[in-house]
């Protein structure tokens, strides 16, 4: 413990050099040296007498602290420094410190070469005092010797290293009040250092977090553990109107006896590096969060949520109309003239009254000719306005009856203006405004920018995607069926996923096909590969199905017509050394099932290439699997394909699908896939639509392994009184017969609207029958939607449609038939030909008198 005199120092003058009293001796404290240069410090009193000797001092000069107590600072030194020390201690008296090497004489007479620094102190109730700090300098080192080197220890280049340097120092005692600081520690607020002397940091900075900071001091004293690089953000009384950030670093101090004598500690502005970290944590949240869909709107939103609130306090994003569907942009730059409507894609607030008139996402937002949003849309530059004028008006034009608001009743005090720029084009503009004091600088513009770059580049693909998936969804539906047709034969649904989430397009197809006689074809198919590709291959084979259909060719030969088209055109197309695959080439391999049921009978027909067999509900539920042998695939070659024929009962359901139905998940094998599609149909479910959807959610992912189409047909039956079916003799004379056999049936059914041109229809199909055929003549009536009037011959010719002229005497029959009915046709079956004629019931099927026979 230092003396003064003989006796103890009193607690102000220990709190001068940093000491305190402790009635006891702290075991296993670790020493630590002082940290400005390892110096030992000792205090004097204005004439420079010593009044405390630390442990430091004794262990540099020898003298134990009763001996140097009360000695003279001059009797320390060499005489040619003694003589030096009045003029200093004047110096340090009218408070200009001074720093320099002197030689000192040690206790046994040997001199020490140490450099001195001596500076005024101000104890807690007002006493004056110095401060001298020793350090020995290494070597033989003396003042000539440093002079020589070019040293100038003066007292202005020392207060350069302490009390002029960037760094920030002081030193608090054990009640954590300071004792010391230097002149760079004004700079971060709290006044000068002699306003400072015996408060404490909650004192000098109250904005700041000063519990944090003292606990860190408490750490220090309490273990003697260094704490480095201790970081706090806030705002500190040189910088009120900005955030700033700070890093300290706590040392303890220790007098001779291992004794804590208080703190010191460093202080360094860290603001712009703590702001660079910002900016780069800004951005990288920008690559996490925006542009995590391909949705032009939601992208806007991102940007707007990212930005808000570590950049401003309130952020819109509006779009040209042509963006947002995705459109292309329109030719040519705007002009600053024009009164541009952009659409709002995006806004975030941190303030719910900001703006007062929220705008909804997806509204119509009209800038006024010349604002700041529309020459940066014209110009494709940046607007910055660090202090908006507070009497001026929004930019955004309203209802006509309503009054704008000024920028001072919201509250805005500054704004950026940014174009969303991308690939050369502007696509929009980001306002960024803040209500907060701290105003938009150069630096927030050039992150604003770059924030804004990065988004564009979502946002253009957003665009780009929404447009080719429009033109994918365009395609989509002119490719499948966007509703399957009413039919009294079968109830249908059907389910289609593709593999290919982002076009929504794939190689599998279904189709529903009515035929003549109120029968329906029952189509699966599926094309390799998934993508545009695979579907326009797609829409070309379903397109063949559909022509072939139409010729009411049994399955197996539709099938076989539709393997020599893909071959054929294959080949064809690979010929061209500029496509050398088209369309055809990619249906190479390509799997169909073509089913027809008959409900008058119950009777289907079915056969494949290269897909799998349906699956057959029975009305009690118990599902199996037909007994059909799959021909080769399209397009390869192989064996004829075969039929199968069988008899549906009523409320039997057909599942007709793709093989990525029967895929796993997991292994991509289709092995097991039956057994587990059984599974699934065996559940009940209160509708065919609910029963389809549940079928494919159980066994096909959101994203599928391959394109999955499944197509469930729920089989009916014609009632009896629906059908009337007459044999007739092959006699002229039974035409009469006919017209009033089906006269008497259309009034039976009600129709007696449609008698006068089902007479016609009879009398020429008959007529035309008995004529060119030879062997019985059959005729049938049904009355479905449509009623549906069926001449069977045995004849094997197909009937040609002929354009009489005016006077021949016949070859009218085909012609008044097409002229009266909906649609007719011929069909043939293994016995002979039907040739069928359909009229309607349910629209403007039935043609009036004067067209079926114009007036000449």
């Amino acid at each position: 413990m230092g003396t003064r005199g003989g006796r103890p120092l009193s607690a102000t003058e220990r709190s001068a050099v940093g000491g305190h009293e402790h009635g006891h001796e702290e075991p296993d404290v670790a020493r630590q040296g002082f940290d400005v240069a390892d110096a030992a410090p000792l205090l004097l009193d204005p004439q420079g007498v010593v009044t405390n000797w630390t442990g430091p001092a004794e262990r540099l000069l020898g003298y134990p602290a009763v001996e140097a107590v009360g000695r003279k600072l001059a009797e320390l030194l060499t005489p040619e420094d003694a003589e030096r020390v009045p003029d200093l201690l004047g110096r340090c008296r009218a408070d200009d410190g001074w720093a320099g090497p002197m030689t000192a004489r040690h206790r046994d007479g040997r001199p020490v070469p140490v450099m001195v620094r001596l500076m005024r102190t101000m104890e807690p109730r007002g006493r004056s005092s110095l401060l001298a700090l020793l350090s020995e300098l290494a070597g033989p080192v003396g003042r000539d010797m440093s002079r020589s080197a070019g040293w100038d220890l003066s007292p202005a280049v020392l207060e350069q290293m302490v009390a002029g340097a960037s760094i920030g120092l002081a030193i608090v005692d054990t009640d954590l009040r300071y004792v010391w600081s230097n002149t760079a520690l004004e700079q971060f607020g709290g006044g000068p250092a002699q306003r400072r002397l015996g408060l404490r940091f909650a004192d000098v900075q109250p904005g700041l977090d000063a519990e944090s900071v003292e606990a860190q001091m408490r750490h220090v004293l309490e273990t003697g553990e260094p704490v480095v690089g201790h970081e706090y953000v806030g705002q500190v009384r040189s910088a009120p109107l900005r955030e700033t950030a700070h890093m300290l670093s706590f040392t303890r101090l220790d007098d001779d006896r291992g004794r804590p004598m208080g703190v010191y500690y460093s202080v360094v502005d860290i603001t712009e590096r703590h702001r660079a970290r910002q900016r780069l944590a800004l951005l990288d949240r920008v690559g996490e969060r925006i542009g995590r869909t391909l949705d032009v709107l939601r992208t806007a939103q991102e940007l707007a949520d990212v930005a808000v609130p570590e950049l401003a306090d309130f952020v819109v994003v509006d779009l040209l109309e042509t963006v947002v569907r995705g459109a292309e942009l329109p030719p040519g730059p705007l002009a600053e003239t024009d009164r541009v409507p952009l659409r709002r894609a995006g806004h975030r607030s941190l303030y719910e009254d900001l703006p007062r008139k929220i705008r909804e996402t997806g509204s119509v937002t009209n800038f006024l000719a010349g604002s700041p949003p529309v020459r940066c849309l014209a110009t494709g530059r940046s607007w910055r306005q660090e202090r908006l004028d507070p009497l001026a008006t929004e930019w955004i034009d309203g209802a006509p009856d309503s009054r704008k608001a000024t920028f001072l009743e919201l509250g805005l005090q500054s704004a950026m203006i940014v174009p969303i720029r991308a690939r050369g084009v502007t696509l929009g503009v980001t306002g960024f405004f803040r209500r907060r004091p701290d105003l938009f600088s150069e630096d927030d513009l050039a992150l604003a920018e770059d924030l804004v770059s990065r988004a564009a580049v979502c946002v253009d693909n957003a665009r780009r995607y929404t447009r080719e998936r429009d033109a994918t969804l365009v395609l989509q539906r002119s490719l499948l069926p966007r509703r399957l047709p009413e039919l009294d034969a079968v109830e249908v649904s059907a389910c289609y996923r593709p593999a290919d989430e982002l076009t929504g397009l794939g190689g599998d197809w279904y189709d529903l096909i009515p035929l003549s006689g109120a029968r329906v074809a029952l189509v699966v198919g599926e094309v390799p590969g998934h993508g545009i590709a695979a579907a326009a291959a797609m829409g070309r084979l379903r397109t063949a199905v559909r022509t072939l259909a139409a010729q009411d060719l049994p399955p197996e030969e539709v099938l076989a017509h539709l393997d020599d088209l893909v071959s054929r055109s294959a080949r064809e197309e690979g010929t061209d050394p500029d496509e050398p695959e088209g369309n055809y080439g990619q249906a190479v391999g390509s799997g169909c099932l073509y089913v027809v049921y008959d409900p008058v009978d119950g009777r289907c027909a079915m056969a494949a290439a290269g897909h799998p067999v349906p699956a057959l509900v029975a009305p009690d539920g118990t599902v199996g699997f037909v007994d059909l042998l799959p021909g080769p695939q399209l397009g390869v070659g192989g064996p004829p394909f075969e039929a199968r024929e069988l008899s549906l009962p009523e409320s039997s359901t057909l599942a007709l699908y793709t093989d990525g139905l029967l895929t796993d998940t997991e292994t991509g094998s289709t092995t097991g896939g039956q057994d587990r599609l059984r599974q699934v149909l065996q559940r009940a479910a209160p509708s065919l639509e609910m029963r389809c959807r549940a079928v494919v959610d159980a066994l096909v992912p959101v994203r599928p392994y391959d394109d999955v189409a499944l197509l469930m047909a729920r089989t009916r039956r014609l009632d009896s009184g629906q059908v009337a079916a007459w044999d007739l003799p092959s006699d002229p004379a039974v035409v009469a017969e006919a017209r009033r056999t089906a006269t008497r049936q259309l009034a039976h059914w009600g129709l007696d609207e449609l008698v006068f041109t089902t007479e016609l229809i009879v009398s020429e199909l008959v007529t035309n029958a008995i004529r060119h055929a030879a062997g019985p003549v059959r005729l049938r009536l049904i009355r479905e939607r449509a009623l549906v009037c069926e001449v069977f011959d045995g004849g094997a010719t197909t009937p040609h449609l002929r354009h009489p002229r005016a006077m021949d005497e016949g070859g009218r029959g085909l012609l008044l038939v097409s002229q009266l009915a909906q649609q007719w046709g011929t069909r043939f079956v293994p016995d002979g030909k039907v040739i069928w004629a359909e009229q309607s019931l349910t629209g403007p099927g039935d043609l009036p008198l004067e067209t079926a026979f114009p007036s000449e």
